[in-house]
């Protein structure tokens, strides 16, 4: 008996499901492509439509809040001397050990040197607040030293990323005294609005930042 020859089989055409996989994936990689190249644009889009600034205006008193003395400080003493603001106001933070003990000087001490050392009067300089070891706490003290004073307007210079919860905190202790709270954005030294995705600690403060906001608005 003749071997009889086997028939190629006919190809079958992709199915619906392969075809639209594929289509997927293209996209995706196009997508993400896409992303890549513009990614410059985009990641200081995010970061523009994040940070507030406020329009200035002459206040009470310029605030130094707890935490960056490289650019706190600086900012409230150039806003001092522009005649944007009749007093600075010093947060009087909590001691950590060594400062209890007299090793390093506090927080405190250093932000006054600094004004001091940049031609603010010490007449012009006050603390506020007690042992102050949060942005909340700064604000409660704050609030208690308006209604001595009866102030109605504050500047608050910040961080870039740190402004909006700054912001945000300051006006609801604040607003319902009826004072208006101006915040100010700085660019730290490490890093600008332009390139903070670059710089390790630009991505560390943005997201520490928005995690910290996301607290505040559950918080309080």
């Amino acid at each position: 008996m003749a071997d009889v020859q086997a028939l190629p089989r006919a190809k079958r055409p992709p199915s619906t499901r392969l075809v639209r996989a594929a289509a997927a994936i293209a996209l995706a990689v196009l997508v993400t492509g896409a992303i890549w190249i513009e990614r410059a644009a985009i990641l200081y889009g995010i970061a523009a439509a994040w940070v507030v600034s406020d329009e200035l205006a002459h206040a009470d008193a310029v605030v130094v809040l707890g935490g960056d003395i490289e650019v706190r400080p600086f900012a409230a003493a150039a806003l001092y001397k522009s005649g944007l603001a009749d007093a600075v106001l010093v947060s009087n933070v909590r001691k950590g050990k060594a400062e209890q003990l007299g090793f390093v000087p506090t927080h405190t001490e250093l932000n006054r040197d600094v004004l001091f050392k940049l031609g603010v009067p010490a007449e012009a300089v006050r603390d506020f607040g007690k042992d102050l070891s949060s942005t909340w706490e700064e604000a409660r003290a704050l609030r208690e030293w308006a209604m001595q004073t009866q102030s109605k307007r504050i500047i608050v210079p910040t961080e870039l990323f740190s402004a909006r919860r700054v912001r945000w905190i300051f006006d609801r202790e604040l607003a319902p005294l009826g004072v208006r709270v101006i915040v100010q954005s700085y660019e730290p030294q490490e890093y600008a609005l332009s390139d903070w995705w670059r710089h390790r600690a630009g991505l560390i403060n943005f997201n520490n930042e928005v995690l910290k906001y996301v607290y505040y608005r559950a918080r309080y």
